[in-house]
């Protein structure tokens, strides 16, 4: 059962020698999630062995040029790959005609594609399945900007094997208990739910926050989240620069992280100026220890954890 996340991009508006723009891969199960498509994310995909035929949702974070220009070269190859599934698109409302307009030059594709947009400038629900929960939460950029939070669902008991043999448990018997009942005998004794099951695992959680204005207003939204992904695209020096273009610093980042309670950051969307990018860290972890700055490739994995 596997919650990964892969960073294929991690710089902000101009790409590097080391680094793509921004794009983010989230494997729930076996469910790919692709987050922004900065330029050249098909060349990362393929770099780190990820087919994206198995891309099903493809969620955009804004229209800003460092997080879609990937999009139609991605969306083009799929066609030429033969792809007949649908494929699910998500993010502000003028993504549709972008979309169009690049459909109305470059042909239509074999493959459908639906468009959904958050409902209002509130957080809520945009795509739910039997797995995993995914909430668009409005970010304050320069443009309509939107970060998105995805939970898995919370799981059933687990059935210890060994009851299963012991007390011939049969597929109803096995349904009911994870649900939470006891289990009656032939004979009529009752076992206890506690004796025939294991606590559920933990659902895990993974937040991307991308382009914005240092915001409390998220902290409440980010409350215990496993990972957290939050840009910085400045060093705190400069702060004044990071609020005229409506960007983060490293230090922001880490205050709303520790603020929210949160297991670990993530720091990326770094600016070009920065060559050593020591700094940002330092002063990310001077304010909340357990962070790292993402580099392309690097993967985190949340691994699986009982509830107590």
């Amino acid at each position: 059962m596997s919650f990964e996340l892969t960073i294929l991009g991690s710089s902000s508006a101009l790409p590097t020698s080391k680094r793509f723009p921004t794009a983010h891969l989230l494997q729930v199960d076996e469910r790919f999630f692709l987050i922004d498509c900065g330029e050249g994310t098909q060349i990362q995909l393929r770099k780190f062995g990820i087919n994206p035929s198995r891309i099903h949702h493809i969620f955009i974070s804004h229209l800003h040029g460092d997080h879609v220009f990937g999009l139609f070269g991605l969306l083009s190859t799929l066609g030429m790959l033969g792809r007949k599934v649908p494929l699910r698109l998500y993010g502000p409302e003028k993504l549709a005609s972008l979309l169009n307009d690049h459909l109305k030059y470059f042909g239509p594709l074999p493959f459908d594609i639906s468009t959904h947009f958050p409902s209002g400038p509130e957080e809520g629900i945009i795509h739910e399945d039997e797995k995993v929960t995914v909430t668009s939460v409005p970010l304050k950029h320069r443009t309509e900007t939107f970060g998105y939070i995805f939970r898995e669902k919370h799981r059933p008991l687990n059935l210890r094997k060994e009851a299963i043999s012991q007390y011939g448990l049969g597929i109803a018997d096995r349904v009911r208990i994870k649900e939470g009942a006891d289990h009656t005998l032939p004979d009529g004794n009752t076992i206890p739910n506690r004796e025939l099951t294991l606590p559920p695992y933990q659902p895990r959680s993974y937040a991307y926050i991308s382009d914005t204005l240092y915001d409390p207003e998220l902290i409440p939204l980010l409350q215990g989240i496993d990972l957290l992904y939050h840009e910085a695209t400045f060093s705190g020096r400069d702060e004044k620069l990071a609020s005229e273009t409506f960007h983060s610093t490293a230090p922001q980042a880490a205050r709303i992280a520790s603020d929210a309670g949160v297991g670990k950051l993530l720091i990326g969307h770094f600016s070009s100026r920065y060559k050593d990018l020591s700094v940002l860290l330092e002063e990310a972890r001077e304010i909340f220890k357990p962070t790292e700055a993402v580099n392309d490739g690097d993967i985190f994995s949340i691994p699986m954890t009982r509830s107590s």
